[in-house]
């Protein structure tokens, strides 16, 4: 009983001097130490084995690289079988086996080496600080296009959005068909899996790695890592899209009634109504043919305005009023322009003035030669 109240007043005095925030810190450089046989020297009790189906592309490959994976393999005692006429992989535990973690680190090494991950990286794997994630993004979009743009969105022009990706998460990923698969340290994976889901779901992931950069330059600032981190991250806020085009026939909705609509009249209920229904048949008939030749007088009568319409003769237009009488000095000076068009005649094209005298002179010469 005094060892108990002796213990009990030590770990007081020990929680008092020591914060909290101390104790759920994991100091920088800390490992946990290696599962070794002298922790379970007995094995296990029991045999245990997982299989994985792979695609028929994935042949030639595991073929060529099914010697190194075995030897990997039989390092941690994990046997391997690889079966090419169904396309599996089966591993199972063996006698010697200790580590009961060891065939769930099997079972991820076939499922990344499956989903086209190569060998060299699939292996890290099998360390103690390294786990495995496989994203499924088949399903998060339905139109095939619009699937494809993203999932290259994702990758970036030379794969350079995914490169930038596994330097900030130290994370490798690896897109292939309808999954990524990521492999890495838990804290990378799980920032992995957002980037991942939040691409699927049309925000680009410039603006992730772009919070992902701020963050691995917080956590380096010793006072900042106890601080919280929202006043510098980057609020991005969606872009506030125009309204729908309203439709230009507005169909209004009627209020809702629990009572039915009144049942139609019938055409017995309307002869009723307006006596037809006692009425005999003659007179049925005569009333009939009395509405007959009163539609057929209706639609001749309009066929007659219809033809008369081309014998109606067209308005005509307003008489234009006379101007007003030309003032004096806008009248015409008639014998000057008669003139004019005298000289124009007696002109020729090209030829100079001619003088008065030169005619005369001229008939003086010819009259002495005559002579």
């Amino acid at each position: 009983m005094a060892e108990m109240v002796t213990y009990d007043l030590l770990n007081s005095v020990f929680l008092s001097l020591t914060d909290e925030t101390e104790l759920l810190t994991v100091p920088d450089g800390w490992k946990e130490p290696k599962f070794a046989r002298e922790d379970n020297p007995r094995g296990l009790l029991e045999e245990s084995s997982f299989a994985t189906l792979f695609p028929k592309y994935r042949e030639a490959y595991l073929k060529q690289c099914w010697p190194l994976v075995q030897k990997a393999l039989g390092d941690v005692f994990i046997s391997a079988t690889l079966d090419l006429i169904e396309g599996s992989i089966t591993v199972n535990t063996t006698k010697k086996t200790f580590d009961p973690y060891a065939i769930l680190r099997a079972r991820d090494l076939i499922k990344l080496l499956a989903r086209s991950v190569p060998f060299e990286q699939a292996v890290r794997i099998l360390e103690d600080d390294m786990a495995c994630d496989i994203i499924k993004i088949g399903t998060l979009v339905r139109n095939r296009e619009r699937f494809v743009k993203r999932r290259q969105r994702l990758i970036g022009p030379k794969g350079s959005t995914l490169k930038a990706l596994e330097l900030l998460t130290s994370c490798y990923v690896m897109v292939q068909g309808s999954t990524v698969s990521a492999l890495g340290p838990y804290s990378g994976l799980k920032e992995v899996r957002k980037v991942v889901l939040d691409t699927m779901k049309n925000i680009h992931p410039i603006y992730n790695i772009k919070t992902l950069m701020i963050k691995r330059e917080l956590a380096n600032d010793p006072e900042l890592r106890t601080q919280s981190w929202e006043r510098f991250l980057p609020n991005f806020r969606h872009k506030s899209l125009s309204k729908r085009k309203q439709p230009k026939k507005k169909t209004v909705k009627k209020e809702y009634t629990p009572f039915p609509p009144p049942q139609p009249e019938s055409k017995i209920d309307k002869e009723l109504a307006t006596g037809e229904f006692f009425l005999r048949e003659s007179e049925k008939r005569r009333q009939k043919m009395n509405e007959i030749k009163a539609k057929q007088a209706e639609a001749l009568s309009k066929r007659q305005e219809q033809r008369q319409k081309a014998f109606i003769p067209p308005k005509e237009k307003p008489a234009v009023k006379k101007s007003k009488a030309a003032t004096g000095e806008n009248k015409i000076d008639i014998q000057a322009i008669k003139e004019k068009v005298k000289k124009a005649k007696s002109k020729k094209l090209g030829a100079p003035p001619v003088n008065p005298e030169t005619p005369s002179a001229k008939d003086g010469k010819r009259k002495k030669v005559k002579s």
